[in-house]
């Protein structure tokens, strides 16, 4: 029988979704999905905003992708929840349930960034990257 894994505080599960690189990743798939077709422009300017946070992040600048991440996240929720649906079944429909994700998503994002942002140490991330160098050969 294997043994159970101890529970997760909540700031560690804040910290570890606000460190990794494939939450802005998905809200940028999200949006995308939402908003490409037909195009609409101020939605998808989110979208190279958070692809460059999340290559930030695998670049080892967790702090500051974070902190993009939350910015860009958080406007995108706060100017997605303006809007309501005509309708009470339409936020069920395909697209409502990939909306009502995109936002909750956004909102998650913006919460954990904000937490890893401001409790991040510069010195031991900027210590990391120095001594884990990536891409060289």
């Amino acid at each position: 029988m294997a043994t159970p894994e101890p529970p997760k505080s909540i700031s560690s599960r804040l910290e570890a979704w606000g460190n990794s690189p494939f939450a802005p990743t998905g809200l940028a798939t999200l949006i995308t999905a939402l908003h490409f077709r037909p195009l609409q422009v101020r939605p998808m300017l989110f979208v190279p905003i958070l692809f460059f946070s999340s290559y930030a992040n695998l670049q080892g600048f967790k702090i500051d992708s974070a902190g993009i991440t939350a910015a860009a996240s958080g406007t995108y929720a706060l100017l997605a929840m303006r809007r309501r649906p005509a309708a009470f079944m339409s936020r069920f429909s395909a697209r409502g349930i990939v909306r009502g994700a995109a936002v909750g998503i956004g909102i998650a994002n913006a919460v954990a960034g904000g937490w890893v942002y401001a409790k991040g140490d510069r010195e031991r991330e900027k210590k990391e990257r120095t001594e884990n160098p990536r891409w060289v050969e």
